[in-house]
C-alpha cells in the first residue's frame, strides 16, 4: 500500500495538480485511514514522493581526492550537469521547487527527512580532509557546501539553465575551483 500511496501522490506532483487527501485516496485506491496510518500528515508523504528516485551517495574512501570528490560529488565530472537533482527529470525537479517553495512546512520536512541525509558523504569526505590538514582547520564545511550547491540551484532555478547545458558545466565548475582555493590549508 505504500507504494501505491507514494506513487499516486508523485503522480499528482508530476501533472501540476494540487496534492491534497480525497485526491491521493482517489488515485491510489485506498482509504483515508490507511493513508494517516502511514503518514502523520500531507506534508510528510509530499515530502516522501518527491524523493522517489534519488539516493544516498556512499562515503568516500579514505584518502580520496577531495577536489575531485566535489567535482564528483555534484555531477560535474561528466558531461552533463546531474548534481543535486540527479535522479529527477527537470520536470520534476521544476515541480519539486515550486511545491517546496510555497510550503515553508514542507520545505523543512523535505530537507530534514531526505535532502540533508544525501549531503553526509560529501561533509565527511571535507571533514576528513580537514583533519588530515589539506583543508584549512577554520573550514564550515556546512558552508562550503551550500556554496556550491547555491551556485548549481542559482543556474537552473534563477538563470533559468538547463542542467545539461555544457556553459552551466563550465560555470559550476569554475565555481567549484573559486570556492576550493578558499578551502585548502
Amino acid at each position: 500500500m505504500d507504494g501505491q500511496i507514494v506513487a499516486a501522490t508523485l503522480g499528482i506532483i508530476d501533472a501540476g495538480e494540487e496534492v491534497t487527501v480525497s485526491r491521493v485516496v482517489a488515485r491510489s485506491g485506498v482509504s483515508r485511514a490507511a493513508l494517516y496510518r502511514r503518514w502523520p500528515s500531507l506534508t510528510t508523504l509530499i515530502a516522501a514522493a518527491l524523493d522517489v528516485g534519488r539516493t544516498i551517495p556512499p562515503e568516500y574512501p579514505d584518502g580520496v581526492d577531495l577536489r575531485e570528490a566535489l567535482v564528483d560529488g555534484f555531477g560535474l565530472g561528466g558531461s552533463s550537469v546531474a548534481l543535486a537533482v540527479s535522479g529527477y527529470s527537470e520536470e520534476r525537479f521544476r515541480q519539486r521547487i515550486r511545491l517546496v517553495m510555497s510550503d515553508r512546512a514542507l520545505q523543512k520536512a523535505y530537507w530534514q527527512s531526505h535532502v540533508s541525509r544525501r549531503r553526509v558523504p560529501l561533509v565527511n569526505a571535507l571533514r576528513a580532509g580537514i583533519a588530515r590538514g589539506e583543508l584549512r582547520a577554520d573550514l564550515d564545511v556546512e558552508a562550503c557546501f551550500d556554496a556550491i550547491a547555491g551556485t548549481a540551484y542559482y543556474q537552473i532555478v534563477v538563470r533559468g539553465d538547463r542542467m545539461d547545458d555544457p556553459a552551466v558545466a563550465a560555470r559550476l565548475r569554475a565555481a567549484v575551483d573559486v570556492i576550493w582555493r578558499g578551502m585548502v590549508a
